[in-house]
């Protein structure tokens, strides 16, 4: 521990922040383990629940798709990391855009990112009644059972945050999520080392190629997104050009090694056509091998998981939001923030449009509603991925990033992985994401020549 800290602050604190990692945890706000449980919760969400029925059709090209997304979010984290450092009066990438690129950009960013948290609230819930259903098989003889339990999600959640932004909730349901993978990591491993390749007999026998691999980078994008929500709501963490950089690269490094070893060992171990029609996979895969009775327990730690994540995906939603409005960028009342210091209107927002987008996956079941909006949470992210790496790239020029190699190296590597992430949501995720960003690129140029007009 002495020696990584010691790595941190070599190359991502300086003179600057020595004893920085003593006074994380003083204070109010988020600290490194808060901000980092809020990476880590938030990347190893829904997604990596989800994602094994998803990706099991394309076989070992899976892993390929793991290794492309895993290189281009490495080189995203170097980019948010080294804005946070080197340009702590950003405040947060918003900050960071605006400074850089100016108004139109940044509000251009920001709401595609907050368009990517609204469907990822809906795709984290989608996973999450999934498990619920796994847990009480009952409820599907409900009508609108799925709906319901969605639904709920999001209010319960709603309440908790309008209450506080303090990081309890994330520090322990990020605990309690890692239990289920450390289960299925040591299983998968155990019945490598027991059966050796004839534990992958049943996987898909699709041939290794670039198109069916590059056909599954999109959805393993989602299941990254994540690795910024320490700098989203910077404002909410304590000397956040310290916690941001650290806990988003660490929180990518732990979450990540998760979720390639979970979703993949899971994906290629269990037979294809039974992992194509699964709802609720990593339990599955719990029961196939350990009875119903672990599956059970899996499917409920599962749950759990997905209720973190909603927690922290609405937190940056909500915290977004107020950034925004507070820069005129939405109206003004949804920057309002309560006695506890929650921004009421960004958060009830929050909710409500993640509902809808939640009833509209529904129109759709199973891995199929998931993957629509995991897609789309995708899309609409790459906005804000190419903008915050452009702003990067001005930065670099001007001479306010150092002008190292890793630097440009990243900032190139970035805008390479979201182009082929891009390409590999398809047409229908690109459609829906470039209309929802238009319509709300023509609301704000509507109402920007009201307020002119107006003066």
């Amino acid at each position: 521990m002495i020696a990584v800290k010691r790595l941190f602050d070599r190359y991502l604190g300086g003179g600057r922040t020595s004893g920085g990692w003593a006074r994380l945890e003083r204070g109010r706000g988020l600290g490194f383990w808060g901000a980092t449980a809020l990476v880590v919760g938030n990347i190893i969400g829904s997604s990596i629940f989800m994602l094994p029925a998803v990706l099991a059709p394309f076989g070992l090209n899976a892993l390929i798709a793991w290794g492309v997304s895993l290189a281009g979010a490495g080189c995203l984290a170097w980019v948010y990391a080294q804005l946070s450092l080197h340009l702590p009066a950003g405040a947060g990438s918003h900050g960071h855009v605006k400074m850089l690129l100016g108004d139109d950009a940044a509000w251009l960013g920001s709401w595609g990112y907050l368009l990517s948290v609204w469907t990822a609230n809906a795709a984290i819930a989608v996973a999450g009644v999934s498990y619920c259903l796994k847990i009480m098989p009952g409820l599907e003889q409900w009508s609108f059972a799925p709906e319901t339990l969605g639904l709920l999600m999001i209010v319960l959640l709603l309440a908790a945050n309008l209450r506080a932004i303090g990081g309890s909730i994330q520090i322990v349901s990020t605990l309690l999520k890692l239990i289920p993978f450390v289960l299925v990591i040591a299983l998968g491993f155990w019945l490598f080392i027991d059966q050796g390749d004839a534990a992958f007999a049943g996987m898909s026998q699709q041939a290794i190629g670039w198109e069916p691999a590059l056909a599954s980078v999109g959805i393993t994008l989602f299941a990254l997104l994540g690795l910024e929500s320490a700098a989203i709501p910077a404002r909410a963490v304590r000397e956040p050009h310290v916690v941001v950089p650290r806990a988003t690269l660490v929180g990518l490094l732990l979450a990540g090694f998760v979720s390639v070893a979970a979703t993949c060992l899971v994906a290629l171990m269990m037979p294809a056509s039974q992992m194509a029609q699964s709802s609720a996979p990593i339990a599955d895969f719990i029961s196939r091998f350990m009875g119903s009775g672990a599956g059970l327990i899996v499917a409920i730690f599962a749950a759990i998981s997905c209720f973190g994540a909603l927690n922290g995906w609405l937190l940056v939603g909500g915290e977004l939001t107020a950034a925004m409005a507070s820069t005129d960028g939405l109206p003004k009342r949804a920057a309002e923030r309560n006695e506890r210091g929650a921004p009421v209107a960004g958060l009830v927002s929050c909710a409500v449009i993640s509902s809808i987008f939640l009833l509209l996956a529904f129109s759709r079941r199973g891995a199929t509603a998931f993957e629509f909006v995991a897609l789309l949470s995708a899309t609409t992210s790459l906005v804000f991925f190419v903008i915050c790496t452009l702003a990067a790239l001005q930065a670099w020029r001007s001479g306010r990033l150092p002008k190292t190699r890793s630097t440009m190296v990243a900032c190139v590597g970035a805008l390479v992985f979201s182009m082929v992430a891009f390409y590999s949501a398809g047409l229908e995720s690109a459609t829906w994401g470039a209309a929802c960003i238009a319509a709300g690129y023509a609301w704000r140029r509507i109402s920007l020549a009201r307020r002119n007009a107006s003066r």
